[in-house]
């Protein structure tokens, strides 16, 4: 097991590239087991340890999985011989539930492990099951596991009770090879789903009103396979514009998409970061001066981001001032302000929101992440604060960030990777 050491307060200058994102990556590859012909290669796949899990879980089923140097990856489920998602491979991550649909719509049958993940609040699967069962699935849960079977899936009218990125995704896989039309109401409209999308129609599904909170999907016979490139990581490039305005440095984030980061982008300009923007890349530059207090209230895209809300909690540390962080999403998702404490920071939670009066200086401590955003969030402070900053259990960025370690120090921060 591995832990981080930063020596703070050292200003990021420079350029940094933007990975493929992992939330548009881990549901087109449980996708590829819907294809009749061909292959399915995915390219702009980042090195995570969820897509390697992925992977495994594929192979595990009999798909044919091979690996170039760029990390494209080949997809052929021509060989694929079982359709069981063990607990052993699908503990750790959440998404592990995005191969039931697909599975249960190309083969009829599924044994699926309920998903794991971050400890970050409640994630229930029923909106996922109680879809599939309106679309003919019988079901059952028993010893942990989801047990799924269907002569044939049949298109319905999904009406979910609330937004929900894992659900949308599972129902728009299943619905692809469904017979007859299925519209998804209250669909989730993050870019990670668009592209999912737009994946399956270049592989002949019938999807329209991706991007809208009302999905439309036709049933066809049969997909084929096809090369796509994932999008970029919005998280990670919102993650590097934090590490920048929390340094007071300047950065240039490239291969990303700036209209999928604008809620992050207005609340780093609030905060009195100057910001530009290309096509595909965004410049900030915090001048080296004291960040202002940003207030934020996450919610479901194009909202602010739950996924963004520990890094900002971050930022709001040092700032000049007082600022309120709503979280309305998880109800466990304040669990790195503890350690954040430990460092220095002034911060009072009262149920979901987190009150943050900005303090001078952080000061560097042995901190433990607790989850992916969380871990993300203590790089940042680590950053920011005088002396050196340990940071354990890393193993959690490790699935969400691609090499941010070397990433981080290509921009001049003093961090490096050490063995406990």
């Amino acid at each position: 097991m591995d832990k981080l050491i930063i020596n703070g307060m050292v200003p990021l200058n420079g350029e940094v590239a933007i990975s493929g994102a992992k939330n548009a990556v881990l549901p087109m590859l449980c996708a590829s087991v819907l294809v009749d012909s061909g292959s399915v290669v995915l390219k702009n796949i980042p090195h995570l340890h969820d897509v390697t899990t992925t992977v495994r879980l594929l192979r595990s089923m009999g798909v044919s999985v091979t690996l170039d140097d760029n990390m494209n990856i080949e997809l052929d489920p021509s060989t694929i011989k079982n359709f069981y998602a063990p607990y052993d491979l699908v503990k750790t991550m959440r998404s592990s539930i995005l191969v039931l649909g697909p599975l249960l719509s190309k083969f009829g049958q599924a044994k699926v492990s309920l998903p794991g993940g971050c400890a970050i609040g409640t994630r229930p699967v029923e909106m996922h099951l109680d879809a599939l069962t309106r679309m003919g699935a019988s079901i059952k849960i028993e010893n942990g596991y989801i047990t799924a079977t269907t002569t044939k899936l049949v298109g319905t009218n999904i009406n979910f009770p609330k937004s929900t990125v894992t659900g949308t995704e599972n129902i728009l896989m299943a619905s692809t090879l469904a017979e007859g039309n299925t519209i998804i109401y209250n669909a989730a409209r993050e870019p990670e789903v668009v592209d999912l999308g737009n994946f399956l129609n270049e592989m002949g599904a019938s999807i329209t009103g991706h991007g809208t909170d009302t999905i439309k999907i036709k049933g066809v016979s049969e997909l084929k396979g096809i090369s796509y490139s994932a999008l970029p990581d919005r998280i990670e490039t919102g993650t590097f514009l934090v590490a920048a305005a929390i340094t007071g440095g300047k950065i240039t984030v490239k291969n990303t998409i700036p209209e999928h980061v604008e809620t992050i982008i207005q609340k780093l300009k609030e905060s009195g970061a100057k910001i530009s923007s290309s096509k595909t890349s965004i410049t900030l530059d915090m001048k080296g001066v004291k960040p202002k207090p940003v207030n934020i209230e996450t919610g479901a895209y194009p909202l602010f981001p739950t996924d963004m809300q520990a890094q900002i909690t971050a930022l709001n540390t040092i700032a000049d001032g007082i600022s309120i962080i709503k979280e309305n999403i998880f109800e466990n998702r304040f669990m790195h302000v503890q350690e954040m404490t430990r460092m220095g920071a002034e911060i009072r939670l009262e149920k979901n929101c987190a009150i943050i009066s900005g303090v001078d200086n952080l000061v560097g401590a042995p901190v433990m992440a607790t989850d992916l955003r969380a871990s993300a969030s203590l790089i940042l402070v680590g950053l920011a604060a005088k002396g050196t900053t340990e940071i354990e259990r890393i193993y959690h960025i490790d699935r969400g960030y691609d090499c941010i370690e070397e990433k981080l120090r290509q921009l001049g921060a003093d961090i490096s990777r050490e063995p406990m």
